[in-house]
């Protein structure tokens, strides 16, 4: 009875509704099955979209001002860009002509562009497929690439990188790639992929203040808990993002990464691990990758046996407002080169960076100007083109010294872990060598007072061999592990005047600046 008076309710009811609502009825129930299904379909369309490509612009010869220095051989130089589009709207995005210009520049100079194998190849072996290579860097994947910085490869015959934030691909559309350009980017020879983590390029709160910081760097703050997360939940939040990265490549039948570009460049950026944790980043990257790279770091690390040995890689970044007299100077300060190849380094101010000094300090500051306040100036040699140096002799000399209150300073192995500086004055001279447990080993001496002095350095990966004014020698070893990849780089200098501060400026026995008159190189 009862099976029969519920069958019977139930057909009563649908007596009840009347054709109009059994529409909307049937309606709402296509609309519950069929949405979930439309929801799936277009996600798989935006990840599967194909944009339009652009074809490369035509660039005239007169765009293409400037000259890039020649070298024998010289390691490859890495650049970084972001995105190409024709309308930019931030800084990191150049036009498809500024792409065009800068890639004719390289291609007229004779540079040839690597492949990720070929320059993983290079970090492992030093050798290149030819005397003057690029490897072109793309970070965060975006659509440009596709539709607009293709087909300028394709034109000048060169192969790029993307850097893929994994967990971004097909979303955002069109901002992002999608799968199935990648597939086809991939395809065409002229790219090849690899790792900006698959959600962590971004920022979040780092403290209870709510200050901002990478997420990949630092541990985050965890509002509803009110406090830091933890260091072992940090290891695994970053461990996860990091395979799920890599899942990622395998599942689209990506070749696994080898490479890892830093979001936002954390290798020089705060952070609130331990100090004794600091490097949990970089294992953490050291186990999955090859190398990493980054747009700052704390010493010059262009490529070359310094950043092979640090498994960290520096790039020359590259951004809308860098014009092509700027590209080509860069470029030039990142070539590599030989002693033998600049012997009188103080004939060329343009090669002297001044880090720290104000602006428009020049290399006069170090030839008897020096500095209108401040009682200390410092220049480094071209620090990317001589990263690599790990054997060669400076000659130095040195005139106006007075008293104890100025002093000239030659450093060798600038950016090495272990520098060495020589410094002098008019009656002493001090070594100071910094090995690489941050201690600092001072030795001082006497020599026959005078104005000037002639300082001679012979540096090899083992120590460094220190005359003056011809005198007994004197050995420096800042290492017993005499590994090129640990002590080598180039030159710096500086002079020192404590007469020239400010109380003392009107004073009659202010001295004037020690001044270098003279710097040799030979290899």
């Amino acid at each position: 009875m009862s099976r029969r008076g519920d069958s019977r309710t139930a057909t009563t009811g649908r007596r009840l509704l009347g054709p109009a609502v059994r529409s909307a009825f049937g309606v709402l129930a296509a609309m519950v099955v069929v949405t979930p299904f439309l929801g799936a379909w277009s996600y798989e369309s935006a990840r599967r979209a194909v944009s339009a490509q652009a074809a490369a612009p035509r660039v005239g010869a007169d765009a293409l001002p400037g000259e890039i220095v020649g070298s024998r051989a010289s390691a490859p130089i890495v650049l970084a860009y972001h995105d190409i589009n024709p309308e930019p709207t931030n800084d990191y995005t150049l036009t498809p002509r500024q792409l065009d210009t800068q890639l004719a520049k390289l291609a007229a100079a004779g540079y040839r562009s690597l492949t990720t194998e070929e320059f993983t190849r290079y970090l492992a072996t030093g050798t290149t497929p030819a005397p003057h290579t690029v490897y072109l860097t793309f970070d965060d994947g975006t659509r440009g690439l596709w539709a607009h910085a293709d087909q300028v490869l394709a034109k000048h015959k060169m192969h790029a990188a993307s850097f893929l934030i994994t967990g971004a691909v097909g979303t955002h559309r069109p901002y992002y790639l999608s799968w199935a350009e990648i597939d086809l980017m991939r395809a065409s020879g002229r790219w090849d992929f690899q790792d900006h983590t698959h959600l962590s390029h971004e920022r979040a709160a780092i403290d209870a203040a709510g200050h901002l910081g990478s997420v990949l760097a630092n541990r985050l703050w965890l509002e509803k808990e009110k406090r830091l997360e933890t260091e072992s939940e940090y290891r695994i939040r970053v461990r996860t993002d990091l395979d799920k990265s890599l899942r990622a490549f395998s599942d689209h039948h990506l070749p696994a990464p080898q490479l890892f570009a830093y979001p936002f460049s954390e290798t020089a950026g705060p952070t609130n691990l331990a100090a004794r944790n600091t490097s949990v980043l970089e294992r953490l990257l050291r186990e999955r990758f090859t190398a990493s790279l980054t747009n700052v770091s704390s010493r010059p690390l262009p490529a070359g046996p310094r950043a092979a040995a640090a498994r960290q890689v520096q790039r020359l970044e590259v951004v809308r407002t860098t014009s092509t007299n700027t590209f080509v100077k860069q470029l030039n300060e990142w070539v590599s080169r030989s002693p033998a190849e600049i012997p009188e380094p103080l004939r060329h101010p343009e090669q002297w960076r001044f880090p720290g000094s104000p602006s428009g300090t020049g290399l006069a500051a170090l030839t008897g100007k020096g500095v209108a306040n401040g009682t200390y100036v410092s220049a480094v040699h071209l620090p990317m083109g001589t990263a690599d140096w790990d054997t060669y002799r400076v000659s130095a000399t040195v005139a106006g010294l007075s008293g104890t209150r100025t002093s000239a300073s030659v450093e060798v192995g600038h950016g090495s872990l272990v520098p060495i500086t020589v410094t002098v004055s008019e009656a002493g001279v001090r070594v100071t060598e910094r090995p690489a447990d941050g201690t600092a080993r001072v030795t001082t001496g006497k020599v026959a007072p005078a104005a000037e002095h002639r300082l001679n350095l012979e540096v090899s990966p083992g120590g460094v061999r220190i005359t003056v004014d011809g005198g007994h020698a004197l050995v420096a070893r800042a290492t017993e592990e005499p590994d090129p990849a640990r002590t080598s780089g180039g030159v710096s200098l500086a002079v020192r005047n404590e007469t020239n501060k400010a109380d003392k400026t009107d004073r009659a026995d202010k001295a004037a600046w020690p001044r270098f008159t003279a710097l040799h190189i030979k290899p």
